[in-house]
């Protein structure tokens, strides 16, 4: 089963391209969800809201929706995180969990993270966090694409994140490989020019995919629904509406639907 989404959902330039006209932030989710059944949470890589922002979140979305939660920047950036912060962290998600729509948690962490024993043992330790829930991580140096490491990732049922990046040195490339049941990818756009130097808005990710660049990876994703239980794929260049007309691109490149099943005695949206 693929299922493809894209790396947050509430964004102003949005607005009249995606979302329609007038579209206040507070009902973003609810149109959103009307075209999507997932979605990935970054603002908390920033913040860790209170358990009612997602107690909300999971009201405002039908049965079928489902969220993945990035982990917040102590834990993949500073590296600094304890059990209380852990603990607020996932009373955070409570309402998620107890809703049936959080599918896990993503970490990504920085290029200046590259491969030594010592990191890859904290990420064993950083699962074990979350052993309820399954766990990706996104590296952004390649130094971690070694043969033990993947192997270490099967062994500890930690999922490798697969990303389409600019092809420049030292960055991971496109490799299509998962680690657990589930496969996960994301889009993060090839801006080569703007990727070390992003200006103000994150203009790294300010990149529109062509036909061609989406269509290279299918038959890669194709041979991950074959192999993984469900297939991930979630669009991060979120300048002007790109991503989730992206998302919406791919999806009729791989004819699979996009929508929430409807709830039960409720007519299919048109």
């Amino acid at each position: 089963m693929v299922r493809i989404g894209t790396s947050g959902y509430s964004f102003r330039d949005w607005v009249g391209v995606f979302y329609p006209d007038g579209t206040p932030p507070g009902k973003m989710l609810e149109f959103y969800a009307k075209n999507f059944n997932v979605a990935e949470v970054n603002s908390t890589y920033y913040r860790i809201p209170p358990p009612g922002v997602f107690a909300g979140m999971a009201r405002r979305t039908p049965d079928g929706f489902h969220f993945v939660v990035k982990t917040h920047k102590s834990m993949t950036h500073s590296r600094d995180f304890d059990a209380d912060a852990l603990a607020v962290f996932n009373a955070a998600v409570q309402p998620l969990r107890d809703a049936g729509k959080l599918l896990g948690f993503l970490a990504q962490f920085p290029w200046s993270f590259r491969f030594a024993p010592p990191n890859l043992d904290y990420i064993r330790r950083l699962r074990d966090s979350f052993r309820a829930q399954s766990l990706h991580v996104e590296f952004r140096h390649d130094s971690w694409l070694r043969d033990d490491v993947f192997e270490t990732l099967c062994a500890a049922d930690i999922g490798f994140c697969m990303v389409d990046e600019p092809r420049l040195e030292g960055l991971i490339p496109p490799v299509a490989r998962a680690t657990t049941a589930t496969a996960y990818v994301r889009f993060h756009g090839r801006n080569s020019t703007d990727w070390w130097r992003p200006r103000k808005g994150s203009d790294r990710y300010n990149y529109d995919y062509s036909d061609g660049e989406l269509l290279e990876w299918v038959p890669a994703i194709k041979r991950l629904d074959g192999e993984c239980d469900t297939v991930l794929l979630f669009f991060n260049n979120c300048h002007f509406g790109r991503a989730p007309r992206n998302a919406e691109r791919m999806a009729r490149i791989l004819g699979i639907e996009l929508r929430p099943p409807p709830r039960q005695g409720e007519l299919p949206m048109e």
